[in-house]
């Protein structure tokens, strides 16, 4: 732990400035919350209020953590993932914003347990999450402290998976908003925040090409629609894999050959999994794939893709790249693994740019002030945003654009709203 006035577990305070400078950056690309964040500081609407935050540790989502405190938040910041923290931006919150930040790049699973630990020692009233982790946490470890909670928001659609499970089986404490389901995060995040940055990340990784190759993408929600049409457009041939018949009956009228991973296998070259499911890459897919091909992870956790089943396959493994490993296999072949099977976007990559995050965090701070406006009168299961609210961070968003747009006539408004035909 560092000497500090700010309590934290981070890895160099020295690092600060240019955390500092990133941040700052980000916020100048992120003019939604900035406009949200001017409204926040005159209202408090978090005054006395704690938080705990979960989330990839980056100069994005420091933003959001930094308006929150300036809505009168108590905000404690853990990382939800060891390998996409940014060292300088977890320095620069604990030395400039004084937000206690528990996130080291790299750091151990044991290391990543106890971070949690803290989160939930904070005895949050309100929470940020990415993939369910504090919540199903405090669920299965201190269930008492439910008690303190006024709700959650959710980032990931595998944390959405796991809040509605919990609604399901009826064990829900507190209500949750799940921010993935809004349409300006989804809409806006995972189809172009995602689609670029995935393939972003397989670029600094590998620095291949991906003209001509053939790309794998398991999943056609959102995040996959997106890898594929900026895999298309990069002159790659794309396959889509998929379970659900109508997303893929979608993929093929798109132009995209669909077909089970298992003879998929046959023909990629790059295979990126966005599904939130485990194994949907299993062993004998990997196995079976062409020799050299490329396998990542653009879902939440680091289970989509079997690796640790295929390094019962592995003769040795080299570091080729700071996140791209060569697997030498048992049957000869070599299958060369993307930021340990992590999210490639952020291990290999930033992540999203600010100006895609400047849409999420928009609907993160609206679904905190949203939750603690409304306490007590919410019921304990996952909520979407109101529409007009996604309508108004679209509009705030166009605004920031220089954009303009037409709006009905009053005469247009009484046709619409009208069931007789004159």
């Amino acid at each position: 732990m560092l000497m500090t006035e700010t309590k934290c577990d981070i890895k160099d305070i020295n690092l600060a400035e240019q955390g500092k400078n990133n941040i700052e950056w980000a916020l100048k690309d992120m003019p939604v919350l900035r406009q949200i964040q001017k409204r926040f500081i005159e209202e408090k609407p978090f005054k006395g209020l704690k938080l705990s935050a979960c989330v990839h540790i980056t100069k994005e989502t420091a933003a959001l953590c930094t308006v929150m405190k300036a809505g009168g938040a108590d905000a404690v910041l853990v990382a939800s993932n060891p390998l996409s923290t940014q060292d300088d931006v977890a320095a620069a919150l604990v030395k400039y914003w004084e937000i206690p930040v528990y996130g080291v790049a790299g750091e151990s699973t044991e290391t990543y347990r106890n971070h949690i630990k803290t989160a939930i020692d904070h005895a949050p009233n309100i929470i940020i999450d990415d993939g369910c982790d504090l919540v199903s946490t405090i669920y299965e470890t201190k269930p008492e402290l439910a008690s303190h909670l006024i709700g959650s928001t959710e980032e990931t659609t595998t944390g959405i998976i796991r809040l509605q499970a919990l609604e399901a089986q009826g064990v829900m404490r507190a209500p949750a908003v799940g921010v993935n389901t809004s349409l300006t995060k989804h809409l806006y995040d995972n189809r172009y925040g995602t689609g670029q940055s995935a393939l972003d990340g397989v670029m600094r990784a590998a620095n291949i090409l991906f003209a001509g190759k053939t790309l794998v993408v398991s999943g056609y929600g959102w995040c996959g629609k997106g890898i594929a049409m900026r895999a298309k457009a990069m002159g790659a041939n794309v396959i889509v894999c998929e379970v659900d018949p109508l997303k893929a009956l979608e993929a093929a009228m798109e132009g995209y050959r669909v077909m089970k991973i298992s003879e998929a296998v046959k023909e990629g070259d790059i295979f990126l999994t966005v599904t939130g499911d485990k194994h949907v890459i299993d062993v004998p897919d990997l196995l079976n794939m062409k020799d050299g091909a490329f396998v990542g992870n653009v879902g939440h956790f680091d289970w989509e893709v079997n690796v640790a089943g295929l390094k019962e396959h592995t003769t040795d493994i080299k570091r080729i790249r700071p996140t791209l490993d060569e697997f030498k296999l048992d049957n000869g072949k070599s299958v060369y693994v993307l930021a340990e099977g992590r999210l490639v976007n952020l291990v290999s990559a930033e992540g999203h740019p600010a100006s895609v995050m400047d849409m999420s965090f928009a609907n993160q701070a609206l679904g905190i002030e949203f939750l603690v406006k409304n306490q007590g009168k919410l019921e304990n299961k996952l909520y979407t945003l109101p529409y007009e609210v996604d309508v108004k961070i679209a509009e705030l968003k166009l605004k920031s654009m220089g954009i303009s747009i037409d709006s009905l006539t009053e005469d247009q408004e009484k046709y619409l709203n009208s069931w007789k035909l004159d």
